[in-house]
């Protein structure tokens, strides 16, 4: 076989493994036009909630959604984020996110937020959409949102919890037989990092029997060291031989920030404390229906007035047997002394 019947046997190899080739994979042979023209995929890495804006009734959650883009650029993305209540299933509030186009790889935070109410637990729904069409999804559970606190209430100041010293302590500066001058010390303690802004402290002594408010005081809480505890001190004047309820409030820009309590024993025959607990009753509709209609209830009335005290229903009125028998005998008696 010479020079060239060889070279044109290779070339129609080629030609025929290239067309094999491409029946058994049609795929391995792309215009690189076409895949420009492919879509890009974006996709959801991960999803955090962090608490934002805490109000008296609502709460700010901001979301950040870690987005991964691969392939050719993505236009026109959007991400919606839904607050779903985790009891009722209601719709509680929803935005979107307008995100433009997504190019270049990698990964990027898309931030958001939702409006919820301060109770219970929701479930966030966030859907990324491209050009309307829905791309991913993910779901995330958020709990415990009433424990969140709010703003104008978040001090890291308050009352000292101690298991010997004491937070309210009471001591008599002078005393007669119509009134006494006491002494209230108040300890607040910074749990911040920070020193403390100025705080106002409100102290009422109220009567232990009737509630009335027998006296009450005002100081200024200075600024506290992070870590620090301070001791507050005022003076209120009462009337002696009474039991008081010594009620203490820390107040910020007339918000109230803690409270607490302690007591005052001026009566050496009766003493009262602190830690007493109320119980709770619930209140229950079946606790205040009665049994059945009007005409029945009369009917049981009626009934139970006609039996005596040993259940019977041949109760005499009037007069008992005791009574019936001392007549009896009585009248036999005159009986006999007739001639």
């Amino acid at each position: 076989m010479d020079t060239r019947t060889a070279l044109l046997a290779a070339a129609a190899a080629l030609l025929l493994a290239g067309a094999v080739g491409a029946v058994a994979a049609p795929d391995a042979i792309v215009d690189p036009r076409e895949a420009d023209e492919r879509p890009g995929d974006v996709r959801i890495v991960d999803t955090v909630v962090s608490p934002g804006e805490v109000r008296g009734e609502t709460a700010e959650l901001r979301l950040g959604v870690d987005l991964q883009h691969r392939g050719s650029p993505v236009e026109n993305v959007t991400v919606r984020h839904r607050a779903i209540g985790a009891d009722s299933g209601l719709l509680v509030d929803e935005t979107t996110v307008d995100v433009g186009g997504v190019d270049g790889g990698g990964e990027r935070t898309i931030n958001g937020s939702v409006d919820v109410d301060r109770e219970g637990g929701y479930r966030i729904e966030t859907v990324v959409f491209a050009d309307g069409e829905r791309r991913a999804s993910q779901t995330t559970r958020v709990g415990g949102v009433a424990a969140l606190t709010p703003d104008y209430a978040d001090s890291r100041v308050g009352f000292t919890e101690g298991n010997v010293w004491p937070t309210v302590a009471v001591s008599v500066r002078e005393a007669d037989n119509e009134t006494a001058t006491l002494s209230v010390s108040i300890s607040v303690t910074n749990r911040g990092d920070g020193p403390s802004e100025p705080l106002d402290l409100r102290v009422l002594l109220r009567q232990s029997e009737s509630n009335v408010i027998a006296d009450e005081a005002s100081e200024t809480v200075g600024e506290v060291r992070p870590g620090r505890t301070d001791t507050v001190t005022t003076t209120v004047e009462v009337p002696a031989n009474y039991n008081y309820y010594v009620d203490a409030a820390l107040w910020s820009d007339d918000v109230l920030i803690d409270e607490t309590q302690g007591v005052a024993n001026l009566n050496p025959r009766e003493t009262i404390s602190a830690d007493e607990t109320v119980e709770e009753v619930e209140f229950t509709v079946e606790d205040f229906t009665r049994g059945g209609g009007g005409d029945d209830a009369a009917d049981g009335a009626g009934a139970d007035r006609d039996r005596g005290e040993d259940g019977s229903g041949d109760s005499t009125p009037g007069f008992g047997p005791l009574v019936a028998l001392v007549a009896l005998v009585g009248a036999a008696l005159v009986a006999r002394r007739r001639p």
